[in-house]
């Protein structure tokens, strides 16, 4: 059994670390929400071990990493309440040990990988880092058809990976020295890997990234439409969490694609007033397609192009 301290710690590290999804989850019901901040404390916890690179050498990164999955998966005993509390919120919720696996191989490739070569070898990276979340998600709500929605969730963990990834493209230079964007799709705009890294932004790079929005829109597309798959109670909380995340994308096309020198942020007043929108249109028509392309004016969903509108006084940019 999960206690209140598992619970408000997994909800402490999100509203630290997670803030635009802390905004979604806290419209699921109680039942999916405290579940929710338990699996998102194990994923921080797992992913800041890859992100100790500074602090500790690779075989020590590892290690820890393998103590984790044999505590994730029941294996061994642990008193960390953040381990313990996913241990039995994936006994109770039946999460496909395969799925946790996936998630721990992806954090520890982020130990040697920091380049991947095609959008196929991403792909792969993302089925453990980001599809396994969205399978996890799909097995705490307890869904009904499970073969519809699940090919739905993979897509929309990977379209939030990847606006991510777009988002980020100088933070994870300069912090991580990663480039996630797929070489073989630079190089066919005249862009070097070298570039990014020495954060040279020209309109080759501007080109691949409108190629890899376009693309992550299309999974958007794909993840929208498994919404109604699930539980009634748990649809608008995740409409919203496309709403943000989706809205990043409005703001990389207002920085014309330069991510490389600046970091787009959506502000707290922004999140609420897609939170209010999304309501609000939610109470009158309850298609979550629908209701997202009515909100999201960050790209159009048929054509990935740019939706005209007025700018936005509230992006917040953080150079």
């Amino acid at each position: 059994m999960v206690d209140r301290n598992q619970v408000a710690e997994g909800k402490r590290i999100q509203r630290r670390t997670g803030k635009t999804f802390h905004v979604a989850t806290r419209l699921l019901p109680e039942r999916i929400r405290h579940p929710t901040y338990v699996l998102y404390g194990f994923f921080r916890v797992a992913d800041e071990v890859v992100d100790a690179a500074e602090t500790a050498p690779p075989d020590e990164q590892r290690a820890e990493l393998e103590r984790l999955r044999r505590a994730a998966l029941g294996e061994e005993p642990t008193d960390d309440p953040v381990l313990d509390a996913f241990a039995t919120v994936r006994s109770r919720y039946a999460i496909p040990d395969a799925d946790v696996d996936a998630f721990i191989d992806a954090m520890a490739s982020d130990i040697d990988v920091d380049r991947y070569e095609t959008y196929a070898d991403l792909e792969e990276y993302m089925d453990g880092s980001a599809a396994a979340v969205g399978r996890m998600m799909t097995a705490i709500m307890d869904v009904e058809d499970e073969a519809a929605a699940l090919p739905h969730a993979t897509k929309l963990g990977e379209a939030f990976q990847m606006t991510n990834f777009l988002r980020d493209v100088g933070e994870d230079v300069v912090d991580r020295n990663r480039v996630y964007l797929p070489i073989a799709t630079l190089r066919r705009h005249g862009v070097t890997e070298e570039q990014v890294l020495d954060r040279e932004f020209d309109e080759g790079l501007a080109a691949a990234m409108r190629e890899l929005l376009a693309r992550t829109e299309r999974l958007y597309e794909e993840g929208i439409a498994g919404i109604k798959h699930l539980p009634d109670d748990c649809q608008l909380a995740v409409l919203l969490a496309a709403v943000l995340y989706a809205d990043h994308h409005r703001l990389i096309r207002d920085l014309d694609y330069d991510t490389v020198s600046t970091t787009p942020q959506l502000s707290l007043l922004r999140k609420l007033w897609l939170l209010a929108r999304t309501r609000w249109a939610w109470q009158w028509n309850r298609d979550p397609e629908t209701v997202f392309y009515t909100v999201s004016h960050g790209f159009d969903g048929e054509t990935g192009t740019r939706r005209h509108g007025p700018p936005d006084p509230t992006v917040v940019r953080t150079d």
